[in-house]
C-alpha cells in the first residue's frame, strides 16, 4: 500500500508542476536603445577624476575601461570618441564627437561648466538630441573638487582640441568590439563614482554654453540616418530618463503579474492536491491477504458505520497485529489489527446463516508531496575581444 501512495504522490507531484508551468508569466526584456551604449552618469564620473581634458579623453578611450559601447558606423568596432573644447569668459564648453570616417563626425554629448561670481562652478552633462532626447542632461555634484577647476581659469589657459582623427589614433588606444548591452551596463557600472551625487534635471543651466554649442554641432550621422532619432525610435518615451521609467514600470508590473498568476496555481494546485490524496487514500483498503478493494468515499464509511453499531457488533482495529478474533455475542468490542483492517460477519444467536455484516473501511490516509526542486541560473562568463590597432605614422 506505500508503493501505492507513494505513486499516487508522485502523480500529484507532477501534475502540481505542470499547472505551475501553464500559468506563469513570462517578463520580456525591452529592445535596446543607441543610447544604451554610452552612460552619462560614467562619463561625469571619470570626469571628474581626470587630472586635464587630455587625460579625460584617454580615459574615455581606455580598452580597459571601455567607458563607451557605441558603433554608429556599424563596422564592428567601438567608435572613437574625441574631446574638443570652446571656451567664453566663465564657461566651458566640451564636446564628445565620434570620430565615424574620414571627417565625419557625430556629437553624443556635452560637459558644460561655468562658474558664477562667488566662484562656484556648476557642471552638466547633457546627452545629445539625437542621440538622447531633448533635456536629458545630469548635474553631478563631487565629493572632492576636480583638479581641472584649478587650471580653467588660469589666464594661461588654452582650449583643449584633440589632435586625432579617423586612421589617427594615440598608442594606448585599440579596436574592440562593442558588447551585449547587458553586459556593457554591468561593465561600466563599475566605473561610476558612487560617492559623487548624480542629479537629474530637463533644464539647461548656461545659456552662454547653449549658444556656444549651436556654432559647433556635428551631426554627420543624423543626417545620413533622420529617421532613426530619439523621437522615432521611441514614441512613448521623450528622453532617455523616461525610457527609462518606463521600462522599469514594465519590470515591476510584469514581477507582479507573475507573482500573482504563481500564487493563484499554487493555491489550486494545493487544493487538488488534497482533495486527489483524500479520494485516493479512502479508496486504499486490504484485505487479509492484501488484496485492494476500492471504497467509496468517507460518507459511505459513515454510512456504513450506523448499522454496525445498532448491532453491537463493531469491529475495530489496532497497529502491529494480525490475529483475527470471532465476533462475541455480547456487546464486547472486537479488536482486530493490521496494516490495513477486514470486517468479518456478524452472526446473531438464534441463526446460523445470516447476511453478512456490512464493512467498514480504513480511514483515509493523506499523503504531503515532496516540494520541487529549483535548479540555479547558470551564469557565463563575459568574453572579450579585441581588434586590431590602427596608426599612421
Amino acid at each position: 500500500m506505500k508503493t501505492i501512495l507513494q505513486h499516487i504522490a508522485l502523480f500529484t507531484l507532477f501534475f502540481t508542476a505542470d499547472a505551475f508551468a501553464q500559468d506563469v508569466t513570462t517578463v520580456r526584456a525591452n529592445n535596446s536603445d543607441i543610447s544604451d551604449n554610452l552612460d552619462l552618469k560614467a562619463v561625469a564620473s571619470i570626469f571628474g577624476e581626470s587630472s586635464d581634458l587630455e587625460d579625460f579623453e584617454r580615459r574615455l578611450n581606455d580598452p580597459e575601461l571601455m567607458i563607451s559601447n557605441l558603433d554608429l558606423n556599424g563596422d564592428n568596432r567601438v567608435d572613437y570618441l574625441r574631446v574638443i573644447e570652446a571656451t567664453e569668459n566663465n564657461t566651458h564648453l566640451i564636446i564628445l564627437q565620434a570620430v565615424l570616417a574620414q571627417d565625419t563626425f557625430q556629437d553624443v554629448a556635452t560637459i558644460e561648466i561655468e562658474r558664477d561670481s562667488n566662484n562656484n562652478v556648476q557642471v552638466q552633462v547633457v546627452g545629445d538630441v539625437y542621440m538622447y532626447g531633448s533635456n536629458y542632461i545630469y548635474e553631478p555634484v563631487y565629493v572632492s573638487r576636480p583638479v581641472m577647476f584649478d587650471i580653467f581659469w588660469m589666464n594661461s589657459y588654452r582650449p583643449y582640441y584633440s589632435p586625432w582623427y579617423w586612421g589617427y589614433y594615440p598608442t594606448y588606444y585599440t579596436y574592440w568590439a562593442p558588447y551585449p548591452v547587458n553586459r556593457y551596463r554591468r561593465n561600466v557600472h563599475v566605473h561610476i563614482n558612487s560617492r559623487n551625487t548624480y542629479a537629474y534635471t530637463n533644464s539647461r543651466g548656461s545659456s552662454r554654453a547653449a549658444a556656444l554649442y549651436n556654432s559647433r554641432r556635428q551631426n554627420a550621422y543624423e543626417r545620413q540616418n533622420p529617421g532613426r532619432s530619439f523621437s522615432s525610435r521611441n514614441n512613448n518615451a521623450t528622453n532617455r530618463y523616461a525610457l527609462e521609467q518606463s521600462r522599469s514600470g514594465s519590470r515591476t508590473n510584469g514581477s507582479r503579474s507573475s507573482f500573482t498568476n504563481s500564487s493563484r496555481s499554487n493555491n489550486v494546485s494545493r487544493a487538488n492536491n488534497v482533495n486527489t490524496v483524500r479520494q485516493n487514500g479512502n479508496a486504499v483498503r486490504s484485505s487479509g491477504n492484501n488484496t485492494v478493494t476500492p471504497s467509496r468515499s468517507n460518507q459511505s464509511v459513515r454510512n456504513v458505520d450506523s448499522p454496525a453499531r445498532s448491532t453491537n457488533n463493531a469491529v475495530r482495529s489496532t497497529q502491529r497485529s494480525e490475529t483475527y478474533t470471532a465476533p462475541s455475542r455480547s456487546n464486547t468490542t472486537i479488536q482486530q489489527s493490521a496494516p490495513v483492517q477486514q470486517s468479518a460477519p456478524a452472526r446473531s444467536n438464534n441463526m446460523q446463516q445470516s447476511a453478512p455484516a456490512r464493512q467498514q473501511s480504513a480511514p483515509a490516509m493523506r499523503s504531503t508531496p515532496a516540494p520541487a526542486r529549483q535548479s540555479a541560473p547558470a551564469q557565463s562568463a563575459p568574453a572579450r575581444s579585441a581588434g586590431g590597432s590602427s596608426r599612421r605614422g
